[in-house]
Order: structure tokens, then C-alpha cells, then sequence
């Protein structure tokens, strides 16, 4: 929407630089009223037409600004057989999807059915190579599943080191002079069990 607001702000400023010179040029009374009142009808039916073309599909053969995109991801497709395909796309670096509209290709709804069968069985999307140049090879793919994600790389178990003393040093360390409630208890050495008959 903001988009439209700046292009109906830089239409308004033209119709007013219009009806400006129109008023101060030397010309009769009702010539400058005609140009006055052409400019004020104008203006609402410049702002009524922007927004009524927000809702259809722009032909992909217009698209300019984004015209060198690699590729794009199809939301969703409507084919009307005999009279267009119809995309909702999704560009990079664009935040909403688009509505663009195709001339309808026996072949290109099948690449693009063959695809959405493809993705769904991945569980991937459907792509769209180079959506806005124009090719003059018909053989050339223009709707592919994209490959399936791969996993996420499993992370390793980080595992406390087992600590290990050696028999001398327990020994040490129990029966130390300088740990009085060690002194105090008696070393019990575990004896060894006799095998059964």
C-alpha cells in the first residue's frame, strides 16, 4: 500500500504542476477553468485505478524491477485453460507474495502440475527459474520441486571425562594427618568373595 501512496503522491504533483501552468498561462477565463477541473477529476480516478489493479495479476511480462531474479517460489497456481496461468509468487527480498499472471502453455501447466506432485512427495516447494526473462528456447524448465531440506547436523553428546586415582593416592588422601575426621575411621578393604560349589 505504501507503495501506491507514493505513486499517487508523484501523479498528484504532476496534475498540480499541470493545472499550474494551465491557470497562469495568458489564456481565456474558461480554458483555465476547464484545466482546473480536469486535474480535481483526475486525481480520484488516478487513486481508484491504482487501487483497483492491487487485487489483479500483473502480467509477468512487465515486471521490471525484479526482472534479473534467479528464481521464485510458487505459492500457489490456478491454471484457466485457454486464457492464463496464475501465480502467487514469493521474491526474495520482498516481504509479501505477488500476483503475476502467465499466457496460458499446454506445456508450462504441465511442468508446473508435475512439479507440485514432486514437491509434495519431497515435502519441498515448488520453484520457478528466472520468472521474469523472457526465453526463446520452449524446451527450457521452468517449474522444478526443490530439493528436500537436509537434516540438521546431530550435535555431539559432550560427556563428563571420567575421573580416575590411582590406589595409592585414595590410600593417601583417606588416611591423611591433616584431615582429622579421615584419621578417625578405620580403612575397611573389601574382601574378596569366595566362588560357590
Amino acid at each position: 500500500m505504501d507503495d501506491v501512496l507514493i505513486i499517487y503522491l508523484g501523479m498528484t504533483g504532476l496534475a498540480g504542476l499541470l493545472a499550474a501552468i494551465s491557470i497562469w498561462t495568458p489564456r481565456k477565463s474558461w480554458l483555465k477553468f476547464t484545466a482546473l477541473v480536469t486535474t480535481s477529476l483526475f486525481l480520484p480516478a488516478a487513486y481508484l485505478g491504482l487501487v483497483h489493479l492491487l487485487s489483479r495479476p500483473k502480467p509477468a511480462d512487465l515486471e521490471w524491477l525484479h526482472r534479473q531474479l534467479p528464481q521464485a517460489t510458487v505459492i500457489s497456481a490456478r491454471m484457466a485453460e485457454n486464457q492464463g496461468i496464475y501465480l502467487w509468487l514469493e521474491l526474495e527480498g520482498v516481504e509479501e507474495p505477488r500476483a503475476y499472471a502467465l499466457p496460458w502453455s499446454q506445456e508450462l501447466a504441465r511442468q508446473i502440475h508435475q512439479a507440485q506432485r514432486a514437491a509434495e512427495k519431497r515435502g519441498s516447494a515448488v520453484k520457478m527459474a528466472k520468472p521474469f526473462q523472457r526465453s526463446l528456447d520452449n524446451r527450457e524448465k521452468k517449474f522444478f520441486a526443490a530439493p528436500q531440506e537436509p537434516l540438521p547436523a546431530k550435535q555431539p553428546v559432550v560427556q563428563n571425562p571420567m575421573e580416575f586415582q590411582n590406589r595409592s593416592s585414595r590410600d593417601s588422601l583417606l588416611t591423611a594427618p591433616d584431615r582429622p575426621e579421615a584419621s578417625n575411621l578405620p580403612f575397611i578393604r573389601p574382601t574378596p568373595s569366595r566362588p560357590q560349589r
